[in-house]
């Protein structure tokens, strides 16, 4: 199953309005996945990057922001052998990719999991996207 679901600003960490619950409401709904693999515009690489990490860290990649919202913390745990079999099917279709064994989640991700998923008990992973990706490659990756 795929599903774009958008993080908006930072803050929608702390004020959830009416998307927060709704989102949280689908992950209850959902069939609880063997992991979640997150595609975000805040890790852009050269080549494509995948996380790999068992213990992926929060990473606060914004600034500007009330001091709470970088206490928070989405300690999901990663899924390295999922995130290796979307490795080799990346290199398998052609992409230049690699492992990327210290990458966390940026707010990209953990942002919206911690509505979808609060009790953060689904394993994340990212992966990159490439600096110069045209809609077609896009639409092909």
């Amino acid at each position: 199953m795929s599903l774009f679901v958008s993080h908006g600003a930072p803050t929608f960490a702390l004020e959830p309005g009416l998307a927060g619950p709704a989102l949280t409401e689908l992950g209850k709904r959902l069939t609880r996945p063997a992991a979640v693999l997150v595609v975000s515009p805040h890790w852009m690489t050269e080549e494509i990057r995948v996380g790999v990490s068992e213990t992926p860290e929060t990473i606060h990649d914004f600034r500007g922001f009330p001091p709470e919202l970088y206490n928070l913390d989405y300690p999901a745990p990663g899924h390295p052998k999922l995130a290796r079999t979307a490795l080799a099917l990346l290199e398998a279709g052609g992409w230049k990719a690699s492992a990327d064994e210290t990458r966390g989640l940026d707010h990209g991700a953990w942002v919206p999991m911690m509505h979808l998923f609060p009790d953060h008990s689904v394993p994340v992973f990212q992966v990159s996207m490439p600096t110069d990706l045209d809609p077609e490659s896009a639409w092909q990756l």
